[in-house]
């Protein structure tokens, strides 16, 4: 994995050299993911911007999670365009009892949805309850004028099920993705650790052991299986939810190698 080892990011990693499916690859310093991006430091903002080209943010949280955060440290630069794509179901300022309500209730839709692996259920409500956020994602990374990173809080679900539909797009193969997915897991510790220095995050990952946010192989390949028992495939949700070829081709062609 072409690991970034920033110091405010522990989960930062470029998606070029990823195989496609004939014999090609993903062009380096097109497509990089990230956990949060709050602390990044001087140096970090240095390294994005103006050594690997970074020019679009594709932010992933919710509206609360982004209010609560305030700006990063990458919105004050001149040239980096932050593209709000939250793909969960906005929870406003309810109640915390209401909120709870909702979440049991989006648990429970969650499970219905694929009832062998509740995180493949939760994957597969991004595409069904929020799919024009998806596409937007996928629009704002096809029309980038220089590398985006798409992130959300830890990088692992939001940001994991994005990248895979952009990879996907670009013939990279299902193994490759299913590893990029799993390779977050080598980071998992330190992901926590940072997350759980935050009000927004410390509280739930705190309530769970390390071992429940471990990235499963099973689920990203269950996912990417659903994608055509569902919807007859990616390009067929994609054209089903007003992503237009054209806009297929500029993102293949946006992430594929020169």
């Amino acid at each position: 994995m072409a690991w970034i080892d920033l110091e405010g990011a522990v989960n930062v990693r470029d998606l070029g050299g990823l195989p496609t499916a004939d014999g090609g690859s993903v062009m380096p310093g097109r497509l990089l993911r990230s956990e949060n991006l709050q602390e990044l430091s001087p140096a970090d903002v240095a390294r994005l911007v103006d050594e690997i080209g970074v020019t679009t943010i594709v932010d992933l949280r919710t509206t609360a999670e982004v209010e609560i955060e305030g700006p990063g440290p990458l919105d004050a630069v001149p040239g980096v365009r932050h593209k709000h794509h939250p793909v969960l179901p906005e929870l406003g300022r309810r109640t915390d009892a209401v909120a709870e309500a909702l979440l049991v209730k989006k648990t429970a839709a969650d499970r219905s949805r694929f009832p062998d692996d509740l995180m493949c259920g939760h994957y597969l409500g991004y595409l069904e309850e929020r799919p024009e956020e998806v596409t937007g994602a996928l629009r704002s990374i096809a029309t980038s004028r220089g590398a985006a990173i798409v992130h959300c809080a830890a990088g692992k679900d939001r940001t994991g099920v994005i990248v895979a539909l952009a990879l996907l797009v670009a013939d990279v193969e299902p193994e490759a993705i299913v590893a990029d997915y799993m390779a977050t897991g080598e980071r998992i510790d330190a992901i926590i650790e940072r997350l759980r220095r935050s009000r927004t995050y410390a509280d739930d990952v705190s309530s769970r052991p390390v071992t429940a946010h471990l990235p499963r192989e099973e689920t990203m390949k269950a996912f990417l299986e659903q994608l055509h028992v569902r919807y007859g495939g990616l390009e067929q949700w994609l054209a089903d939810n007003g992503f237009a070829d054209g806009e297929v081709g500029l993102l293949r062609d946006r992430l594929r190698q020169a």
